[in-house]
């Protein structure tokens, strides 16, 4: 039962197919292009990548390059500490240590669910890891159980860690039920290799239930994208096995798995999906061994922040496993219980407002009329996929008489595209009564078919992304954060970048994003001399000022969404959102320095300017160093704070340098009509590559940029 497609996923695994399909070269490319330089660790896999809640854990961690020295951890959320376990090292070794010992500490509240995690080296802090926090004791795979003959005996109920290790790898384990019992089994593989760096195809697992003479009683492909769940309520008693395998029977040493199997109510979701701050609301339960009584009063805080989340609800004595949940700004209407299929049975509401409901059966549509005069704007948001809603939403504005003004299937927020909607800035095009129609996009419906539609005013806003989702500096060097705006609803002013939680030792000046077309900016880090050893999760923002005609002045503020880099097939550089941006100082490396001949440079329309730079290589290093202001990959930009007009002249600069050399130079020129601007902040970054993907970057200080302004005509005579 394929309550949630991963449509996404699923192209892009047929993607990598074709591109593994390409001539050997390519890979062979990709293959040499990998040298010897200095790289932080990237993480690949957790062994068992689960830990019992009000428990203290060991686990295996493995990367790519070395962790050698690593000495802290850092764990998002709350009630989850780590801690390196020192490795037993002689004296004068210095080995290539991609395998370590992880203790993590699970406090006896930590809330379940899964956690990202990264760790701190003198290399620089690794790549995203993830953690399952879990209910139930660990039972880990053991051995070769390939067969039901070496099936691993578990005891219920349980939280099955493993990995589909190698092709054809098949693994079974053993248990026990009484007739009558019911038993959920939820897996979570595929969802955890999102962020892995280097894992170029992903697991897609199949689960299935055995009997005692080896007989399919059950199985589950696709139920959490392509992560399988079952509820299976077993007739006899006795033993029987479960077995998951990849569904195209291929296998990797890093397709780890975690199968939560327990006879408790299994919550998927609830109706409401979202409620309003300060109100009490009846959720009804929606999900498998409910109870009789499968509903519960919550009371919202006022204090309460906004925006999705995922709580314990009370279910009785107990708890809910976590369940999604939305709390909004906005007063929310809850559909009513009376036919709203079309637009003149529609349910009235009144913007702005958040709607909650829920397409009950196939082919069910829900309407929801509003007024609104000529010209007013307004955007109207599902939210329901992103908080494991089964509806792949399509959404579409009508006027009173049912004809269609506007619609749309799947959003993109940033570098990602989602199956919820978005309509953003809709106009009224007369005075009158419009209709918000909602509903399944191939018509279908239940009980988990629940979701919440801002409907709000189209105010001037912008949202803001930062690149990566790290920030490697070295003591005495510099690094760059690169921040991309998307505007919104005709805000086209200055966005002033800012930055909290610095670790010691760390100075920061904060650039700004350029009005009008200006699309990126930048924050220059430098780190003292002696900066010691250290990491800091920081939170990016922007502030700006828009100014409404005849109106009061509208304040802005958004803070940036980090993305994890990861690398694809064909060399290929993908981007998944991630929770934390964080900021390491590890020991110095094989840069110790980037110098200008000049820091504040001026141009006119038409000029060019030559800046000398020096890099300081350290001893012995002699790889190839790469010079720029923008930051590409193949012939993708990816952050570029150079003002409107500017760029780097290639053929007059040189901006590669090979073996020992350590001067080059770049000359930046100004178009004839290049718009005024003052002190528009860049740097110059000195890339060493670290695979065919991932640089290390080291920047100078920050580099200030003017254009003056062209000289009237005239004048000119």
């Amino acid at each position: 039962m394929n309550h949630i497609q991963h449509s996404q996923q699923s192209l892009g695994r047929a993607r990598w197919l074709i591109l593994w399909a390409q001539p050997t070269f390519l890979l062979l490319l990709i293959a040499d292009v990998a040298t010897a330089q200095t790289s932080y660790p990237m993480l690949m896999s957790l062994k068992p990548v689960a830990a019992q809640v009000g428990q203290i854990s060991e686990h295996t961690l493995k990367s790519r390059y070395t962790m050698l020295g690593a000495y802290d951890v850092i764990v998002t959320g709350e009630g989850v500490k780590g801690e390196i376990i020192p490795p037993e090292i002689k004296e004068g070794e210095k080995p290539n240590l991609q395998e370590i010992k992880i203790r993590f500490d699970v406090a006896s509240d930590a809330l379940p669910g899964v956690r990202d995690f990264r760790i701190g080296t003198p290399t620089g802090v690794s790549t995203l890891g993830q953690l399952v926090i879990a209910a139930d004791a660990v039972a880990q795979e053991v051995g070769a159980n390939d067969t039901r003959d070496k099936a691993n005996a578990i005891t219920l109920p349980a939280t099955v860690c493993g990995a589909i290790e190698k092709a054809e790898d098949v693994d079974y384990f053993k248990f026990t039920v009484e007739a009558g019992q019911t038993l959920s089994f939820h897996v979570r593989s595929q969802r955890l290799q999102d962020r892995i760096h280097d894992l170029q195809q992903h697991v897609d697992p199949i689960l299935s239930i055995r009997d005692g003479n080896g007989t399919t009683l059950v199985a589950s492909d696709n139920y959490f994208f392509a992560d399988p769940y079952l509820h299976y309520q077993f007739k006899h008693a006795g033993e029987y096995f479960l077995e998951i395998r990849d569904v195209r029977y291929q296998g990797n040493q890093y397709w780890e798995y975690a199968i939560e199997v327990h006879d408790r109510p299994f919550i998927t979701n609830v109706h409401p999906m979202a409620v309003g701050r300060g109100q009490q609301t009846k959720f009804e339960f929606v999900g498998y061994q409910l109870p009789e009584q499968h509903d519960a009063f919550v009371s919202i805080p006022l204090n309460k922040p906004t925006g999705a989340q995922w709580w314990e609800l009370p279910l009785g004595e107990s708890v809910t496993n976590p369940t999604p949940v939305v709390v909004s700004d906005l007063p929310v209407v809850t559909e009513r219980d009376l036919e709203n299929n079309t637009p003149e049975t529609a349910q009235y509401v009144s913007l702005p407002v958040g709607i909650t409901g829920r397409i009950e059966s196939e082919s069910d549509i829900d309407c929801y009329s509003f007024a609104a005069m000529k010209g007013e704007r307004f955007s109207f948001e599902v939210i329901a996929r992103r908080q494991q809603s089964a509806i792949d939403s399509h959404l579409r504005i009508l006027d009173a008489t049912g004809k269609q003004l506007t619609l749309n299937d799947d959003m993109r927020i940033g570098k990602r595209n989602f199956s919820d909607s978005l309509i953003e800035n809709w106009t009224a095009p007369a005075d009158g009564t419009f209709a918000i129609e909602i509903r399944d996009l191939h018509l279908r419906g239940g009980a988990d078919f629940v979701y919440f539609v801002r409907a709000t005013r189209s105010l001037p806003s912008f949202d803001l992304f930062v690149d990566t989702d790290k920030t490697q500096l070295t003591p005495g060097t510099g690094g760059v954060i690169f921040v991309r705006a998307e505007r919104k609803n005709g805000f086209t002013g200055e966005i002033q970048l800012g930055i909290e939680g610095l670790p010691t030792g760390v100075e920061a000046s904060c650039g700004r994003i350029l009005s009008d077309k200006g699309q990126d900016g930048c924050v220059v880090l430098t780190a003292a001399a002696d900066a010691k050893m250290s990491l800091a999760n920081v939170r990016i923002s922007g502030h700006a000022t828009h100014i409404f005609d005849g109106g009061d002045p509208l304040q802005i503020e958004a803070f940036a969404l980090p993305y994890q880099e990861t690398y694809q097939p064909g060399g290929g550089r993908g981007h998944w959102p991630a929770e934390m941006h964080t900021i390491s100082i590890g020991e110095s490396s094989d840069i110790l320095g980037v110098a200008l001949s000049e820091y504040d440079v001026r141009l006119k329309p038409g000029e060019s300017k030559k800046i000398d730079i020096k890099i300081e290589r350290a001893e012995g290093f002699d790889k190839n160093v790469t010079l720029d202001v923008t930051y590409n990959h193949l012939s993708s930009v990816y952050g570029d704070s150079l003002p409107k007009g500017v760029t780097l002249d290639k053929p007059k600069s040189k901006t590669l340098l090979t073996g020992k050399t350590a001067e080059g130079h770049i000359t930046l020129t100004a178009t004839k009509d290049a718009a005024p601007v003052e002190r528009q902040q860049i740097c110059v970054m000195a890339n060493v590559s670290l695979n065919f993907v991932m640089k290390a970057t080291y920047a100078s200080k920050p580099l200030f940029v003017s254009v003056e302004a062209s000289e009237p005509e005239s004048e000119k005579k």
